[in-house]
């Protein structure tokens, strides 16, 4: 009950990592506010919530814009009054070196990948500042730290996120808003699970590469990301976590 009585936002929230997030702050009593650009996504999200007896509702956004993230913060305020956690897990996977890739794809995968962490943080802050504090927590990756081949948009933008958490930690640490990040590495995920595809390759392939056995598991990040959010990790601040089965970056 870690969250009782909390107001939680999750971006991103249709579906894998976003999904498992909403579900694991909604156990805890949480309410959830789950927010992504597929609105039937997100409503299915919150819908399987509540018939399980947790609080969350849907609110569709566009946050590859400065006017969906402005608006996902003030329904928040406008209906719940106040904004506990933020999770900026929304995220998309852009794939190819830079030869390959056209403006479109680094455009898109900078909007949402860190302009809307941007715009979605500076909302929030000053409804966290006056309410004594709050919690953010960032999805990274494990590329961001440690960069793939032929993923430069994607792991770009990821270590930007990194950047991003650990400097907003400095700068707000002293209003009590603790900003921290996970960065997985494999997780089973339908991204995931169609760059397989495209690949010609199957999750068991890499299950092998990782020494723990296997890849992670959607639920396993959720439980990171609840704990860094929750009081437990009270003084961590500006950490980037890594989950990845001890797998190295190929």
């Amino acid at each position: 009950m870690r969250f009782q009585d909390k107001v939680v936002v999750v971006t991103g929230a249709a579906g894998g990592i976003g999904s498992a997030i909403c579900q694991r702050f909604a156990s805890e009593r949480a309410l959830v506010v789950v927010t992504d650009v597929n609105a039937e996504g997100a409503e299915k999200t919150a819908a399987d919530i509540r018939g399980a007896g947790g609080r969350a509702r849907s609110f569709a956004a566009d946050i590859g814009t400065v006017e969906g993230c402005r608006a996902v913060i003030a329904d928040v305020m406008a209906v719940e009054a106040r904004i506990d956690v933020l999770c900026n897990n929304a995220g998309v996977n852009r794939r190819g070196n830079l030869l390959s890739l056209t403006a479109e794809d680094w455009n898109i995968s900078f909007a949402i990948n860190i302009d809307a962490m941007f715009h979605l943080c500076q909302a929030a802050l000053p409804h966290m500042i006056a309410a004594g504090g709050g919690a953010i927590v960032n999805t990274a990756s494990q590329w961001g730290l440690h960069p793939a081949p032929n993923h430069i948009a994607y792991n770009v933008t990821k270590a930007a996120v990194a950047s991003f958490t650990q400097n907003l930690a400095r700068d707000y640490a002293a209003q009590k808003v603790r900003v921290n990040a996970v960065c997985p590495g494999e997780i089973h995920t339908p991204m995931l699970e169609a760059g397989v595809k495209r690949a010609g390759r199957t999750i068991a392939d890499l299950d092998r590469m990782v020494p723990y056995g296997r890849i992670g598991r959607p639920e396993e990040v959720a439980a990171l990301v609840a704990f860094l959010a929750s009081d437990e990790a009270a003084f961590m601040c500006g950490s980037l976590v890594e989950i990845t089965g001890a797998q190295a970056v190929a």
